[in-house]
């Protein structure tokens, strides 16, 4: 089976969660396992005390109670050593540049730590398949790996899985390079500003991709209605959309200023 061709490390990450609202619910297991150019692997599996129960509906998905974790760690706990580990490496993962990563990036603003995955490469196997084949993980792995996957909702079982199915693309897809930024790069969907896609780029400027200002670049609508920039920061939106759209409008008071941005 083909290995991936690095640069530098790649980690790919699994997780599960109390749900699947990016800035509501929290991370109550993962799992992240590095590669290494030189084929070595590196894992961290790790079960967390969100700090809010888990619902039922979701415990029956992934199996994890609030019994199971009320002796863990809480994310800000190991955020820090998670993030120094994490460092320099590029990303990978099964639906992760629209779930996981988006949640994580949450996890670790609320922890304090600023984090920048922009730098970074991101491989989302799942566009790959869905590209190629439009499947579930379990189907994908069946298909590319000819095996049945067990422990579906594990952290590890399904990102294991994940690199596998990778590996086995790579084999079946001649046309698919074997390379992180060119991967990161198919498997990209429309460029966004923030994790939750609330803002995304077009023709090189930010527009709000949600609501009655959908499709309308921020910085007019900021000049023309002031409060609704107000009313973002105040609303439910995630701490990432709230930090790019400040960012946003810090820039174009440098600019009015006729300083330098």
């Amino acid at each position: 089976m083909a290995q991936l061709a690095l640069k530098r490390p790649i980690i790919f990450f699994d997780l599960e969660t109390t749900g699947t609202d990016n800035a509501k619910d929290r991370i109550v297991e993962l799992a992240f396992v590095k590669l290494m150019p030189d084929g070595k692997r590196d894992t961290f599996v790790k079960r967390i005390n969100p700090g809010i129960p888990i619902p039922a509906a979701v415990t029956a998905i992934h199996g994890i109670s609030d019994e199971d974790i009320k002796d863990a760690p809480s994310f800000k706990q190991i955020a820090h050593n998670l993030y120094e580990w994490m460092r320099n490496c590029d990303m990978g993962g099964y639906n992760s540049s629209k779930f996981d990563l988006p949640l994580l990036a949450e996890e670790f603003l609320r922890a304090g730590i600023n984090v920048d995955f922009t730098e970074r490469m991101m491989i989302d196997v799942q566009q790959i398949f869905f590209k190629m084949e439009s499947r579930s993980l379990s189907a994908a792995y069946n298909f590319y790996c000819e095996k049945q996957l067990e422990n579906a909702h594990s952290a590890e079982a399904d990102i294991n899985a994940t690199i596998e199915v990778l590996e086995a693309q790579l084999d079946k897809y001649t046309d698919l390079v074997n390379d992180v930024k060119s991967l990161s790069t198919f498997t990209a969907g429309e460029q966004y500003v923030d994790y939750a896609r609330r803002i995304v780029m077009r023709d090189g400027h930010p527009v709000f991709n949600f609501g009655k200002h959908k499709g309308r670049k921020v910085e007019d609508v900021f000049n023309q209605e002031p409060q609704y920039y107000d009313w973002m920061m105040q609303a439910d939106f995630a701490l990432h959309t709230k930090q790019k759209i400040s960012e946003i409008l810090n820039k174009m008071k440098l600019q009015k200023s006729g300083m330098k941005v």
